[in-house]
């Protein structure tokens, strides 16, 4: 009923930059959080970054500094800018949602895809 998009993540050179941009749609009434979330093989999906309807943000401590995550409440739509990128980075990022499709329906969780951002030399 909610739909992800992400953008294409790629191939970034150590210290450079890339933005991601997530955008939903489909049946949403409101929006409470968005963010991103990422996974490397063998290991668990880690929260990289959130931010509410209000625009409180938190990060996970190893990207803080680095990258900026921001949202446009009229378009749906969150974006990631990671600066600095380090190989450690290297991940698929997965947006997530928490979305409510009408008035007094809980709130659901939706997940992009993932897109791959690959950070080497």
């Amino acid at each position: 009923q909610v739909q992800l998009v992400e953008s294409e993540g790629g191939l970034v050179q150590p210290g450079g930059s890339l933005r991601l941009s997530c955008a939903a749609s489909g049946r949403i009434f409101s929006i409470n959080i968005m963010g991103w979330y990422r996974q490397t093989p063998g290991k668990e999906r880690e929260l990289v970054a959130r931010i509410t309807s209000g625009g409180t943000t938190s990060y996970a401590d190893s990207v803080k500094g680095r990258f900026t995550i921001s949202r446009d409440n009229a378009k749906n739509t969150v974006y990631l800018q990671l600066n600095s990128l380090k190989p450690e980075d290297t991940a698929v990022y997965y947006c997530y949602t928490n979305v409510r499709g009408w008035v007094a329906e809980p709130f659901m969780d939706y997940w992009g895809k993932g897109t791959l951002v690959t950070v080497s030399s």
